[in-house]
């Protein structure tokens, strides 16, 4: 779970799961109210799985047909993601440049 890096108090996975549909900015505290910025690692990390999954979708549409794996994609991978996202974002004080 992320800590806050300004209190270091730690966040709840329900606390976080809310806060990562914020796109635009920082997230905020909900224990000291201040701003919290994705890392760039994470932020990599994060455009990283769109590009692995994507791929691996469009191949098992050439061999297995294409509902059938846009299908278990929507159902399997989508909520799987929404449940680990919160375990692995990482927090910072100020918003990092990407590169």
């Amino acid at each position: 779970m992320p800590t806050c890096q300004n209190c270091h108090n730690k966040w709840s996975w329900k606390q976080t799961f809310k806060k990562s549909f914020k796109f635009i900015g920082g997230m905020t505290c909900p224990y000291c109210s201040e701003q919290q910025y994705l890392t760039a690692r994470m932020r990599k990390r994060s455009t990283l799985i769109p590009l692995i999954i994507v791929p691996l979708i469009l191949l098992g549409n050439i061999f297995f047909g294409p509902f059938l794996l846009s299908l278990i994609a929507l159902l399997g991978l989508l909520p799987l993601f929404f449940i680990i996202n919160p375990f692995i974002v990482e927090l910072s004080n100020k918003e990092e440049p990407l590169f």
